[in-house]
């Protein structure tokens, strides 16, 4: 595997069409779909973390072959992803996820449910009065905290109250050229610590995500050591 960052050159930036495009969910998948796939037909063997808060907006990817910017529009670094696991370790940790529950009906299909919504209409459904009601910057703590913890697991980490933050709960939507549906999907921001449990299954996790929609910027951990 391999670690790369992809940051848009200079030249790219101060461009308007491309300015442009950027500010799209789409596109933005598209360009790194370009950067990082060697065949339209290739089924999608990476994971991505978007940073539009840097002094240049850049992409964090992890994948399975080195990268090819055959657009020249970016100036890409990578290196070998191996990071050696041990069971207790203890690492800092970041994630933009998309919080989902999957259930099924009575008839045996699934739905998925936006955790953030479910726990705002569960606590509704309570009858909570509104004085009491938790603000929303509560209820995406308390359902995204809960959420990662059970993902953890299944991914081989345990997190802990008060070592994680949870924000930036966003409801993101766009249209595929070509489609009528839009593509509807939410995301939340983790950061704070973990505790590694199983090594293999924590491995699987860096390599292949948590969580849906890992096509558009979702599920890569990014993970470093917390020096004492």
């Amino acid at each position: 595997m391999f670690m790369s960052r992809a940051q848009l050159r200079k030249e790219a930036i101060y461009n308007h069409d491309l300015s442009r495009l950027i500010s799209s969910e789409y596109h933005v998948h598209q360009m790194v779909w370009d950067l990082c796939s060697d065949s339209p037909t290739r089924c999608r063997d990476f994971l991505y973390r978007y940073r539009d808060d840097l002094i240049m907006p850049s992409f964090f990817i992890v994948s399975s072959r080195e990268l090819s910017d055959t657009r020249c529009m970016f100036h890409v670094e990578t290196k070998p992803y191996s990071p050696i696991i041990r069971k207790g370790l203890y690492l800092q940790f970041s994630l933009r996820a998309n919080p989902i529950r999957t259930k099924r009906d009575e008839k045996g299909r699934q739905h998925r449910h936006d955790v953030v919504m479910e726990c705002k209409t569960r606590l509704n459904q309570r009858m909570v009065s509104n004085d009491k009601l938790p603000g929303l910057p509560e209820i995406v703590q308390m359902a995204g905290f809960t959420w990662l913890s059970t993902k953890g697991e299944t991914s081989g980490f345990s997190i802990r109250e008060g070592d994680v933050r949870v924000e930036r709960y966003l409801s993101r939507k766009f249209i595929k050229p070509g489609k009528n549906r839009p593509v509807q999907f939410s995301t939340l921001d983790f950061n704070g610590m973990l505790t590694v449990t199983d090594e293999e299954l924590f491995l699987n996790a860096l390599y292949h995500g948590i969580g849906p929609a890992k096509g558009f910027g979702c599920g890569l951990m990014m993970v470093r050591p917390v020096w004492t």
